[in-house]
């Protein structure tokens, strides 16, 4: 049995085939704005990968949001339909705790900074924040522990230098995801780390579903009502095309 593993809520576009929580194939796109032209072809060339494998779909794994509106409008949309198709479950994670699941491969490089620092409490450890990108300084963020127990859970929050520091103060954390570039000059607190280049994609998708299964804490959605977590609604932008803007009110 497999499983096929999606992600568009950033400007990464991927796809990837699991079996066992092992990644057998995957497809990434880092360019962005492409995930309506490339991941149906993505899930369709897994498909064939799987059938040549001699493999049976046994569910579809969706990072659920937040993030980009549109990418997660795709995916959720692409993945419904294959279920339907397949009669396979949805299997959906958060994006953020996707992008932990990623960061827990860097962590290693921070347990250093603990015997550094003495502190005063016994629970003091590396924590990890994901944040999404919500554009001026908000981001979408929550609060892990190593475990991927959450400590803070998702929020949209507007950073600033005072931003927290009440857990900084007792714990290194660890920023990561697109949105944790643009805190750097923002959060300066001395505990603060940074983990460079940790995207959401397919194979993390499905790596933290299938870690979830073997805890049994995850079941499949009805697909009829799935919707991707958006947090915040969708706010159109005017458009600036020619005969296509809003008409002036009085």
């Amino acid at each position: 049995m497999a499983k096929i593993a999606i992600d568009s809520s950033t400007e990464v576009c991927s796809a990837a085939l699991l079996e066992g929580g092992e990644v057998i194939a995957e497809r990434l796109n880092m360019v962005g704005s492409n995930h309506a032209a490339l991941l149906a072809v993505y899930v369709h060339e897994l498909q064939t990968e799987a059938a040549a494998r001699g493999l049976k779909i046994d569910g579809i794994v969706l990072s659920e949001g937040p993030g980009s509106y549109t990418g997660l409008r795709i995916s959720a949309s692409l993945v419904k339909g294959l279920c339907y198709g397949l009669d396979v479950p949805l299997i959906a994670v958060p994006t953020l705790a996707v992008i932990a699941r990623a960061a827990i491969t860097d962590i290693a490089r921070f347990q250093d900074s603990l015997s550094a620092k003495p502190s005063k409490s016994p629970k003091f450890e590396v924590l990890i924040c994901p944040m999404i990108d919500a554009r001026r300084m908000e981001v979408y963020c929550a609060l892990y522990d190593t475990r991927l127990n959450e400590l803070q859970p998702l929020q949209a929050k507007v950073i600033d230098a005072d931003s927290f520091a009440e857990v900084l103060e007792k714990n290194i954390v660890c920023f990561c995801g697109n949105g944790a570039e643009k805190c750097k000059s923002v959060i300066t607190h001395p505990n603060a780390r940074w983990a460079d280049g940790i995207v959401p994609t397919g194979a993390w998708t499905g790596r933290l579903a299938e870690d979830r299964i073997q805890m049994k804490v995850i079941e499949g959605k009805q697909i009829a009502y799935f919707e991707p977590n958006y947090l915040k609604e969708f706010i159109a932008a005017p458009s600036h095309i020619k005969g296509l803007s809003s008409p002036k009110r009085n």
